[in-house]
């Protein structure tokens, strides 16, 4: 990769960096060396996620702190998780409707990225952005999402503090809500604070914390009342995030989760690797005309809860030579399911 580029990058240069997070929007080849190029030069930002249902404030949540931030002569890069639009394909919200007040500011950059109906996908993506901007030399990355789905609670993985935003009719929902979700959340903002119901709210989720077990490694998630439209609350939310990123530094909870991204990152590549080595132009199709022989008979079972899903994979496997019914559905007679990645004498791996 061009050393002119990373230089660039490491000056926050807002064009380059717009390059490199194009490379790996549009999933290059280029992007792969450019990762490996930056990542020496990354694991120095301190990364917030927020999360949320839709319509809690999260986006205006996020304006203050990034104005707080930048007031304490912090640089900050925004990822905003945005739905995708049914005509264009990208995000519908868009960055320049996105606190554009700070567009003109050097030392902020804000990139929207569109789900386009991803899951696993889109998690991945937003984390390599995510290195873009920790090589940049931003202080921080906050990773703003579009709702509670698995895609946000896949992306909040990639952060040090999770930020919940929840609206005081969020009362009855608090036991409904992802059991991830309350488990991974760090802080939780309880928006629009003037509405009724807020300190019902509030008090569910404190009695709710209180039958957790906590220890000295372990993080007692802050509740915060706010009013992001007014700015009431950014002081005390900027306040607990700081504290946790203390927390986190002093306990080395900060280095386990970097050691954990690590870990995902490495894993998912060599998932990604066996997908598309192994599902070829070949295979693919091989599969899509087994499943037109009999749509309507398969159409039929299935309304009728008549053929689980494992069986009809399983029995498509076998006609596929890909399943012979031992314990190990992934056996091939393809050398290259087995031979592209290899581990050596030291359990180190290789990808060809």
């Amino acid at each position: 990769m061009s050393l002119d580029l990373i230089q660039a990058i490491r000056a926050q240069s807002k064009l380059h960096i717009s390059q490199a997070i194009s490379l790996v929007e549009n999933q290059k080849v280029e992007a792969n060396q450019l990762l490996s190029d930056l990542f020496k030069y990354t694991g120095n930002a301190f990364r917030i996620g927020i999360t949320g249902p839709p319509g809690a404030g999260k986006s205006s949540l996020t304006n203050n702190l990034l104005a707080s931030f930048r007031g304490n002569g912090r640089s900050v890069a925004v990822i905003a998780i945005d739905p995708t639009s049914p005509f264009s394909g990208g995000a519908v919200l868009g960055d320049r409707i996105r606190m554009k007040t700070h567009h003109s500011d050097d030392h902020v950059f804000i990139r929207s990225m569109a789900t386009r109906g991803a899951r696993g996908g889109l998690a991945i993506q937003s984390e390599q952005v995510g290195e873009i901007f920790d090589a940049a030399n931003f202080d921080i990355i906050i990773y703003e999402t579009v709702g509670v789905g698995q895609i946000e609670l896949d992306i909040i993985q990639a952060v040090d503090t999770v930020l919940v935003v929840l609206v005081p009719e969020s009362g009855d929902e608090v036991q409904m809500l992802k059991a991830g979700l309350i488990e991974i959340g760090n802080i939780f903002a309880i928006n629009k604070a003037d509405r009724p119901g807020s300190n019902k709210l509030m008090i569910s989720l404190k009695n709710l914390f209180s039958n957790f077990t906590y220890d000295d490694t372990t993080w007692k998630p802050a509740v915060i009342h706010t009013i992001a439209t007014e700015g009431i609350g950014t002081t005390d939310l900027l306040e607990s995030i700081q504290k946790h990123q203390s927390f986190n530094k002093s306990k080395g909870v900060r280095g386990q989760k970097y050691t954990d991204r690590y870990y995902r990152r490495v894993h998912s590549l060599v998932n990604e690797k066996f997908h598309q080595t192994f599902w070829d132009d070949e295979k693919t199709k091989l599969l899509q005309c087994e499943m037109k022989k009999k749509p309507q008979e398969i159409l039929k079972l299935a309304v009728k809860r008549m053929l689980p899903r494992g069986p009809l994979a399983k029995k498509q496997l076998t006609k596929l030579k890909i399943y012979k019914g031992t314990s190990h559905p992934h056996e091939s007679q393809n050398p290259k399911i087995i031979n592209f990645a290899k581990i050596n004498s030291k359990n180190q791996i290789s990808v060809n």
